[in-house]
């Protein structure tokens, strides 16, 4: 059976690293980085400079869970609203 994890080799500032993510992941970064006009490896430079502790692909997760989640919140009615 073949490894949902896909093995990616990335240039985050200047230097080359491999970033193991499920094809999800990947799938996010490239639509989250399209989104903003900016390349994968400046996205991933971006969630690296940021992150608090753990390994990159941890960080990466986290923040597409983080940022699919807020447009989720976004896309909500705001419920303190009355109907009318």
């Amino acid at each position: 059976m073949k490894s949902p994890v896909v093995k990616r080799s990335i240039v985050v500032a200047g230097h080359k690293t491999s970033v193991s993510l499920e094809e999800a992941f990947w799938n996010g970064m490239k639509e989250i980085s399209a989104l903003r006009n900016m390349t994968l490896s400046e996205l991933v430079g971006e969630i690296d400079n940021n992150r608090q502790q753990g390994n990159l692909s941890s960080a990466i997760r986290l923040f597409v869970l983080d940022y699919f989640r807020s447009r989720a919140m976004a896309a909500q009615p705001d419920n303190n609203v009355p109907a009318q």
